[in-house]
């Protein structure tokens, strides 16, 4: 048996009384969370729900999440992580895509409406049978949203203790979605030793104290903040400190009030903490607690690299991995020399190798694209066997992305294969956007591409050739894919055009575009 909820029980059994999430002006210890997380899963079993069976959850970094998260694991069921900024067309794709039977979804507020979204993608998903709304204030007792059932009272009456079902290490504990050049969003199976392995050999990458405190401000629906802050923080018996979405004010703030000594976080979250103007006391507070700066999800400019060291002190160590590698592949470990633009080397069990477009393994120095194989390669994707066939050779993952390596076996991103767009840490691929963008009655063509952006990376630009007649502004262009889109996928910029370059047979130059 390998149930990924171990990593939640063993702390309640171990430090019950330790603070394993604190969010305002809460704080909730391993016990209580536990016994929550046992509720979630009788209340699960008391709806059918069971070994297999599929569990969305979306929410932002709040308590609720881990609560969910291990109940849902508890019960042998599938938990199913949904981005928040994801608009009710998204939410029931993903919805219908993985054969969730349930769906936890967070209020929100005014301005960012999830539940009201949430209940609208539930509604369009067949399939799902049971809404579950997490409150914004604890003091809701009637649910503000017509024929969804609050949390609280739904977990009313359920016993608090709850023996975990005997998964084995290789059965599905989550579904990652990750979009490809199809344009649809795939399901990434990751299983219960997919994970555990990855967040036990993360735990070994960078240094620990007696009791770690870790700020979490990584989305933990996505797989970064997922494993290498809550798996990883919850197997060190670490003290989460919760921020719903990032603010670097208010992140140095926390980071003083709480005395974090962990950090994890994306490129942008680092250049905000540079360019935050803090104050002498709360710098020398920063400088003195934290011990251990992790950056992933893009590489990091040596400028930030060297301002983050001259600012706070810390040497930030980086890697890389995927959803489908759950998601740690390389770091730069800090018992071998940090080499600045470096994706390092492959963490302990895992294997890295440049390969041609055929699977041929590239010699020496390279380019070519990354390929990888450990206990962290996912099982597939989810009912996807063509896709996972064109994924996966001899247990090795093709990466899409292009890297060189060099004398010491230290590898280092140069390109991606494929055409995806990095905004902010987010993997964006402009087939999704190119299919509904083309849905607009003034858009004959389009091509999205992404152009350097000083702080994301990457900006989304979409190409657009219009139809005959056609009155529609930039700014209106935008407007409508706002709506259409999460947050962070929509285009920001807009450029008409009579003629897009092309090829022989048609197809649209984008290295020319960019």
């Amino acid at each position: 048996m390998l149930n990924l909820s171990v990593l939640l029980e063993d702390a309640a059994r171990e430090t019950p009384d330790r603070d394993a999430v604190v969010f305002g002006d809460m704080r909730l210890s391993y016990s209580f969370v536990d016994s929550i997380a046992n509720q979630v899963a009788n209340l699960l079993r008391s709806r059918g729900i069971g070994p297999g069976d599929k569990v969305a959850l979306s929410s932002p970094n709040l308590p609720y999440f881990p609560m969910i998260y291990f109940g849902a694991l508890k019960a042998g069921a599938i938990v199913v992580p949904l981005n928040v900024l994801l608009k009710p067309r998204e939410i029931a794709y993903h919805l219908a895509d993985s054969d969730a039977k349930a769906l936890f979804c967070f209020e929100g507020a005014p301005q960012l409406p999830l539940g009201e979204m949430g209940k609208a993608g539930f509604d369009q998903a067949d399939g799902c049978e049971h809404f579950f709304l997490l409150p914004a204030s604890l003091a809701t007792i009637e649910s503000p949203i017509e024929g969804a059932e609050l949390f609280w009272a739904a977990l009313a009456g359920q016993p608090g203790t709850f023996d975990a079902e005997p998964t084995e290490a290789t059965d599905t504990a989550v579904i990652i979605y990750t979009s490809g050049t199809t344009g649809q969003p795939k399901g990434a199976e990751l299983t219960h030793g997919n994970l555990l392995t990855n967040a036990m050999v993360d735990d070994t990458l960078f240094a620990r104290t007696l009791h770690d405190t870790s700020l979490v401000t990584l989305p933990l629906f996505h797989i970064f903040g997922q494993t290498c802050v809550m798996n990883v923080g919850f197997y060190r018996r670490a003290t989460l400190v919760m921020q719903a979405r990032f603010d670097a004010k208010e992140a140095i703030a926390l980071m003083v009030k709480e005395k974090v000594n962990v950090f994890a976080g994306v490129p942008t979250m680092y250049w905000g903490l540079l360019n935050d103007d803090t104050s002498a006391e709360d710098l020398a507070a920063v400088r003195e607690n934290l011990r251990v700066a992790v950056s992933g999800g893009a590489a990091l400019p040596m400028e930030v690299i060297k301002g983050i060291k001259d600012k706070f002190g810390e040497d930030i160590l980086e890697g890389y991995g995927l959803s489908e590698t759950s998601p740690v592949a390389s770091f730069n470990r800090p018992d071998r020399p940090i080499k600045p633009g470096s994706i390092g080397l492959p963490i302990w069990g895992v294997e890295m190798k440049l390969i041609d477009d055929d699977w041929k393994e590239v010699e020496g120095e390279g380019p070519g694209e990354i390929a990888v194989r450990g206990h962290n390669i996912m099982k597939g994707y989810y009912n996807r066997p063509e896709a996972t066939a064109d994924a996966l050779r001899d247990g090795w993952f093709r990466t899409g992305d292009v890297a060189r390596r060099d004398d010491e076996g230290y590898y280092f991103i140069i390109d991606r294969s494929k055409d995806m767009i990095l905004r902010g840490g987010y993997n964006v691929y402009p087939r999704e956007l190119e299919e509904v963008l083309l849905t607009h009655p003034q858009v004959s063509l389009v091509a999205v591409v992404g152009v350097p952006h000083d702080t994301h990376g990457e900006e989304i630009k979409a190409y657009v050739i219009r139809t005959p007649d056609a009155t529609v502004t930039e700014d209106e262009l935008i407007a409508w894919g706002r709506e259409q889109f999460a947050a962070y996928k929509y285009p920001r910029i807009v450029e008409f055009r009579d003629e897009l370059p092309m090829t022989a047979t048609g197809k649209i130059l984008k290295r020319e575009l960019r």
